[in-house]
């Protein structure tokens, strides 16, 4: 394990390397080969090293690579840690990404900076691997800001156009807000602790009593890192926005990378959160309002890949409402279904923007699914998943959180299946606008659309079948599951068993699911019955769905808060300050020497008797200064 490790992240840094170097010299199939190839490496290895974990007493290795910041009593490796949580991380961000990697070889084909672009994905996949391997808060830091610096060169991939890149500068300015947050935990970590040593925290923090005010201010400042980076309010508006970049972007961001790094990050750091009670209240209250606002937002968007990124946004937050409940392997569990049908629903989405030659209005599309077979169905599956239908991954992970809060919170268990009740409706809602019904488009487009290249629809069908049972690692104990996930994470993850009877389980999962069919049925009256097209943009709507359509308003709140007084400041610094007083300064210094230098030149007039005159003059007042000073 230890030979192999360092294995994982090389490789695809190595593809980083050659595809970026070779970006304009090597062919595309060879690009593709090459950026797929080092992915699928990786995988190959992590597969070997979770074999090798689930054979072995010792679950947890930390493999030394080097000194690397070494002053006074701060001494910070560059080391590996490997353990039951990072070896799934390994398996999903390999894995899904390798997925995700084939599928971009055929979207990307006809682009231009094809080379580029799977430097780039390699590079992201690189510095999401440095960040769940870290043994250490400042290696998991490196690759926490390597992963926002790649999410802002790929959503503005195309930056030719001023509303991407507009758009990679809006998501790296807030992701710089949280990151803050974050490293001003870390040092008081390191100042409370005398370490940012996962081995030498944890064990610390075992021993303490909950409450202690210097660990609530520590968790809360991570906590605000974990919302910058997993789009939880009050930073989520930039992840819809991030849909600007390449569909594969979009589903490497929203399942395999990113995005689930916060929820990593507190799962990873379970045992410092639960001696803090009062954030993890902050927690769930963020997660649940999160996850029913962006499911609100999602009802009316008529972007495809917009009502998938507020779906995201909504999910994210139903894994912080696991986390602040303490369900952090069921909060897991959940990044770990999403990642399966999120990557699923979001390369299925790319494969219609596809066919549809780069349409994503949904009021543009319908009848597509005889023509589009293996994306409809595909799709469809990982619809059911995210809706929570059984016996789909979907269902288990999302329950899980449910029953959790239901035994922490009622009141947040039922804003929960309000929520479960909304994604299931805007879900089916996007479903049937896109494939049910007859054709809305330009006749141009309908007689040129087809199903993707194998190389787009191959990754579709295995994701699929992911998410249709990829729940099963994981089977509840009311099931007769073992809770395999559960038992796998124990060593590292905080464990809250669940005390509810079988019969309040079954009770709670029926609503759940009730609440879901409902919603489907209503969307299927609705938009496949009732063949209901949402209105045009500038038509008039009712007060609440002019609130959704145009996102609560959030970025005009924001503008109005933030952009334009620090805009009006930049202003009164640049004219006034910078201009008119430093540079009144400078330029003053310069315009009185230049007159001073007019006046003395006259003392140099040639004249030898003035001259003469003047040393005289220096003399004696030379003299006279000796002799009354000295």
């Amino acid at each position: 394990m230890e030979q192999l490790i360092w294995l994982v992240p090389l490789l695809p840094f190595l593809g980083f390397v050659i595809n970026g170097l070779g970006r304009k010299s090597l062919s595309k199939g060879l690009v593709g080969v090459i950026g797929s190839g080092v992915i699928l490496a990786s995988f190959i290895i992590s597969v070997v090293i979770f074999f090798s974990l689930q054979g072995d007493t010792q679950k947890s290795h930390e493999v030394f690579l080097f000194d690397w910041i070494s002053a006074g009593t701060l001494h910070i490796p560059l080391s590996f840690l490997v353990d039951p949580l990072s070896s799934i991380m390994l398996l999903i961000i390999t894995g899904i990404g390798f997925l995700i990697h084939l599928y971009s070889t055929g979207y990307m084909h006809d682009d231009e900076g094809f080379g580029k672009f799977f430097s780039y994905l390699n590079l992201f996949v690189f510095f999401m691997l440095l960040l769940v391997l870290g043994s250490n808060y400042i290696v998991m830091f490196i690759g926490w800001e390597g992963v926002g610096l790649c999410s802002y060169l790929l959503i503005g991939f195309w930056y030719t156009n001023t509303a991407y890149a507009s758009a990679a500068k809006k998501a790296f300015v807030m992701n710089r807000i949280g990151d803050l947050g974050f490293l001003l935990g870390v040092f008081l970590l390191f100042n409370f602790f005398g370490s940012v040593e996962f081995a030498k925290i944890f064990p610390q923090a075992a021993k303490m009593l909950p409450g202690n005010d210097t660990m609530v201010l520590i968790t809360i400042l991570l906590f605000i890192g974990a919302c910058g980076k997993s789009a939880q309010l009050p930073l989520f508006t930039w992840l819809p926005d991030a849909m600007a970049g390449p569909t594969p972007v979009s589903a490497l961001i929203h399942a395999a990378t990113m995005v689930t790094a916060g929820i990593y990050m507190i799962a990873r750091s379970s045992v410092l959160f639960d001696l803090a009670p009062l954030t993890q209240h902050i927690i769930a209250v963020v997660g649940i309002a999160t996850a029913l606002i962006a499911a609100i937002i999602a009802l009316t968007q008529t972007d495809i890949k917009k009502v998938l990124a507020y779906s995201t946004v909504s999910q994210l937050g139903y894994m912080f409402l696991g986390l602040g409940v303490g369900a952090y392997t069921g909060s897991f569990f959940h990044v770990l279904t999403h990642a399966f049908f999120k990557a699923l629903l979001f390369l299925g989405a790319g494969s219609v923007i596809h066919a549809m030659h780069h349409e994503q209005d949904m009021r543009h599309m319908g009848g597509l699914k005889g023509k589009l077979k293996t994306t409809f169905a595909t799709m469809m599956i990982g619809t059911i998943a995210i809706a929570g239908l059984p016996p789909f991954s979907g269902f288990f992970s999302k329950d899980e959180i449910l029953a959790h809060a239901y035994q922490a919170s009622p009141i947040l268990w039922g804003i929960g299946v309000l929520t479960a009740f909304l994604t299931a409706f805007y879900m089916f809602r996007m479903m049937f606008l896109t494939f049910s019904g007859k054709y809305r488009g330009t006749h141009h487009p309908e007689i040129h659309i087809h199903e993707s290249p194998g190389s787009m629809t191959l990754p579709l069908i295995i994701l699929a079948a992911l998410a249709a049972i990829g729940g099963a690692i994981n089977i509840p104990h009311v099931f007769g599951g073992n809770e395999w996930l559960a038992h796998w994470l124990s060593p590292v993850v905080a464990q809250h068993e669940l005390e509810l009877s079988h019969s309040t389980e079954f009770t709670l999962m029926g609503i759940s699911v009730l609440a879901a069919v409902a919603a489907t049925i209503y969307a299927y009256g609705k938009y496949v019955k009732g063949a209901h097209v949402p209105v045009a943009d500038e038509a008039p709507r009712s007060a609440l769905a002019k609130l959704s359509y145009n996102k609560f308003y959030l970025d005009e709140i924001y503008d109005f808060l933030f952009t334009k007084p620090l805009n009006a400041l930049s202003k009164f610094f640049y004219k006034v300050l910078d201009t008119k007083f430093i540079d009144g300064i400078v330029n003053g210094l310069g315009w009185s020497t230049n007159e001073a230098s007019k006046g003395i030149r006259l003392l140099q007039s040639g004249n030898v008797g003035f001259y003469i005159f003047m040393m005289v003059f220096g003399i004696i007042a030379l003299l006279l200064y000796t002799f009354l000073y000295i």
